[in-house]
């Protein structure tokens, strides 16, 4: 393995990410949002450090997840793409939040979880809008509290009615959270 500083983040103990089984798609957005953690940090370029991952990492154990058991196509294809369309994700989200935040304001890994789910949201078709929602507030609620889950369910909600409007028009249960946006 090359000499690099290793730099995770790490999840909560307490986490329900962690004890639902070896989904493969799950994990791979959880090792996108570490491996976008390093590209933040200035550590890595997006190809250096998907390279890195799938020829080094997934054999490691991150927070009691086997990084080998992810799903290598959407792994490389969220942290290519958010880097790829890191300004436009910005705008939109920055666009999306309540007044009085910005974009810059959000902790770094908040920023990331929310770039990914937009990224899924917006370039991902195949990916149902709710799944991409769930998803990313599940790993938001991995390392955050309540606040910051329902901020990512909520910015991510009214994204998704703007970019699926039809698919989120179906929903079964009404109105989505709504905190953290402009609307809401």
């Amino acid at each position: 393995m090359p000499e690099t500083e290793e730099t995770y983040v790490t999840t909560r103990a307490d986490t329900r990410y962690k004890g639902q089984g070896p989904d493969r798609r799950r994990q791979a957005r959880l090792a996108a949002v570490q491996a976008l953690y390093q590209v933040e940090l200035g550590e890595m370029t997006a190809d250096r450090v998907v390279t890195e991952f799938l020829q080094y990492r997934l054999d490691e154990t991150i927070d009691g997840i086997q990084l080998g058991r992810i799903d290598r196509g959407l792994f490389g294809d969220i942290v290519k793409g958010v880097v790829a369309h890191r300004t436009d994700l910005i705008d939109s989200l920055s666009g999306a939040l309540a007044e009085g935040w910005s974009f810059e304001r959000l902790e770094r890994l908040l920023r990331i979880i929310m770039m990914c789910g937009l990224f899924e949201l917006a370039h991902r078709p195949a990916t149902p809008a709710r799944t991409a929602i769930h998803e990313y507030v599940d790993l938001a609620k991995a390392f955050f509290d309540d606040r910051e889950p329902r901020m990512v369910n909520g910015v991510l909600d009214h994204l998704a009615q703007v970019l699926r409007p039809e698919e989120i028009a179906e929903r079964p249960d009404g109105e989505g959270d709504r905190s953290g946006t402009r609307d809401g």
